[in-house]
């Protein structure tokens, strides 16, 4: 058992702090911006809350952070109360917030310098990967950290991988969103042209998806794309984000990406048709509109 801090109680830190203190069976402190929440959690998992991150980290072994982009994760951990100011010599920071490589690269040298270790670990997997405690977790930083910390990421998680230096997590979960943005929307041009063509939308689907054309998202989202419910995963709004992450990171290291910039402007068009909190499938919405 450790002492573990976890910052952030949106969709995705909430679970995965609870599988922290259940599963792992660690001391868990947690930290949320809105108080009643992290009140709510204690209530729900028990452990403690701190009024700051900077508290929240006091004497920990491992603190980790899920929040929502580069500035919010500068606040708690480099701002005024932020959990750098109180991490212990050899304790180790992981950050599971998409955010970007330069962030990570920025943070881990910070640590470095400190004396105390600092992970990159996005995750991907969803709302629902998270509740489960099944979440794919990309790590950078030094190995030997890495070692130290995946059997308390274990505990919310299905695959652990160490993919390299500082930021190396992070290009690799901008890798997963590329591969997801072009298949999601694959998929909609898919139903939409089945639809149009009169098909049994089911009937194919049930079988292609065993086929080449395969995939998690196939797999997981023809039939609610098909019922027009667009609430079972990762918003828009938050794909929009980590879109402009890889696009960003793309003009600095000067990869191509047309499909993920298209898709990226179609999903500009779901946020102007009301679509911000929808999940990423809704990309037939647009087509159907």
């Amino acid at each position: 058992m450790a002492k573990v801090a976890f910052i952030g109680l949106g969709v995705m830190g909430y679970p995965m702090a609870g599988h922290l203190k259940t599963k792992g069976q660690h001391d868990v402190t947690v930290y949320n911006r809105t108080q009643a929440r992290a009140e709510k959690w204690v209530a729900e998992f028990g452990g403690q809350h701190a009024p700051t991150p900077q508290e929240a980290a006091s004497g920990k072994d491992f603190v980790f952070a899920c929040v929502g982009n580069d500035d919010d994760l500068r606040e708690v951990t480099i701002g005024g109360q932020g959990a750098f100011r109180e991490m212990s010599k050899g304790a180790i920071f992981i950050d599971n917030t998409t955010a970007s490589a330069e962030v990570a690269r920025e943070l881990g040298e910070k640590a470095e310098t400190r004396g105390f270790g600092f992970l990159d670990a996005p995750v991907s997997g969803g709302q629902a990967g998270a509740e489960n405690g099944v979440l794919t977790v990309m790590v950078g930083g030094p190995e030997d950290e890495f070692a130290r910390a995946k059997p308390v990421i274990d505990s919310y998680a299905r695959m652990v991988g160490h993919m390299g230096a500082h930021g190396a997590g992070q290009l690799t979960k901008m890798i997963n969103q590329i591969c997801i943005a072009g298949l999601v929307q694959g998929l909609a041009e898919g139903v939409s042209f089945g639809k149009k063509a009169g098909l049994d939308i089911e009937k194919v689907f049930d079988v292609i998806s065993k086929g080449a054309a395969g995939s998690w998202q196939m797999e997981n989202r023809y039939k609610t794309m098909n019922a027009g419910k667009y609430d079972f995963g990762f918003a828009v709004d938050w794909m929009r984000k980590d879109l402009r992450i890889c696009l960003e990171e793309a003009d600095r290291n000067g990869a191509a990406l047309p499909v993920t910039a298209l898709v990226d402007q179609f999903y500009k068009d779901v946020q102007a048709m009301g679509g911000k909190r929808w999940d990423t499938s809704s990309l037939l919405a647009r087509l159907e509109k």
